[in-house]
């Protein structure tokens, strides 16, 4: 098959390197000279001058908009997975131009969440906490000032950063209901963004979540502690275990295993566990409420839930 990747950070180079071991023809979008990769220096001309069975959009978070909106418009129809966060805002693209689009969100793709899923099946879920900390210095091989992170305006910020958590907690406990929210910048990190995050969120599958993310944890940590009626679950997903009611289970995962089942899904045409657009917007309008939160003060809704909720009042389904 033949793939295109467009933008050739840290995560395109990563994206280059499994689909070429996964088999595929790739070439890259990108503006460097890359030594033994076919380079081209815009979505235009990689569109005229080749034929794409699959695109990865992995260029920097402000951009994948217009990157989708010239690849539809050059007539492409097949299958896009866009590096997470789909956009910087929540923004609207004609359905046509986001069918087939998934969100890269690979942490669906987990053996440790997707057991901490099943396990949780059947059982009333009381509580969750979640906890993500990552050094932004420390993060990537490059000066964390000049990456995307650092700048509001390129969709940096920890919310936008770390949105796996967000998209997990709605793929585990559905739809929120309501959230309050406190962040902003509060280190002395030389960024324009968003550095700490928490969220107390009620959801229709679990009544009390507690969630912080921040760029300031040099031990860099991220876990999910889950109460049920019948047992207690912790995932550890940097330390790779899950315990059970303090019983550990220890897991052997490469780092590259979630990319690689990611790609492997699409490719195979199993859909199940991707994130398509729709879902990818929940989570950005999730941070939109969150934003609101924070410069009102208090506690926000869930109006798109509420909103459908009074549709199907209305079309006679049980509430």
């Amino acid at each position: 098959m033949n793939a295109l990747v467009i933008g050739y950070g840290s995560i395109g180079e990563r994206h280059c390197r499994l689909l070429t071991e996964l088999g595929c023809s790739v070439g890259v979008v990108s503006s460097r000279a890359l030594p033994g990769v076919c380079v081209y220096s815009s979505i235009g001309e990689a569109m005229y001058s080749d034929s794409w069975d699959y695109i990865v959009v992995a260029n920097r978070t402000h951009q994948h908009y217009a990157a989708l909106k010239t690849l539809r418009e050059r007539g492409y129809s097949g299958d896009i997975l866009v590096e997470k966060p789909l956009f910087e805002r929540l923004m609207d693209l004609p359905d046509a131009s986001l069918s087939r689009v998934y969100a890269a969100y690979n942490l669906r793709f987990h053996p440790i969440l997707q057991q901490l899923r099943e396990l949780i099946q059947g059982q009333r879920v009381l509580s969750a906490q979640v906890y993500t900390g990552q050094y932004l210095p420390g993060w990537r091989q490059q000066d964390y000032r000049k990456v995307y992170s650092a700048r509001r305006h390129e969709g940096g910020g920890v919310l936008l950063d770390l949105s796996h958590e967000l998209d997990y907690l709605l793929w585990l406990f559905g739809p929120w209901r309501r959230l309050v929210a406190c962040g902003g910048r509060y280190s002395t990190l030389e960024i324009d963004s968003d550095d700490i995050y928490t969220m107390l969120i009620e959801m229709s599958e679990c009544s009390i979540v507690n969630l912080q993310l921040n760029y300031v944890d040099r031990q860099r940590q991220r876990q999910i502690i889950v109460n049920t009626d019948e047992h207690t679950y912790t995932a550890d997903l940097v330390g790779a275990t899950l315990k059970i009611d303090g019983e550990t289970h220890s897991y052997c995962l490469h780092p590259d295993v979630t990319y690689l089942e990611q790609h492997k899904a699409l490719l195979g045409g199993s859909r199940e566990l991707l994130c398509p657009a729709s879902e990818a917007n929940d989570s950005l309008y999730m941070i939109e409420r969150a934003h609101s939160s924070v410069r009102s003060g208090g506690w926000v809704s869930n109006e798109k839930a509420m909103h459908h909720l009074r549709a199907r009042r209305v079309e006679g389904h049980s509430p």
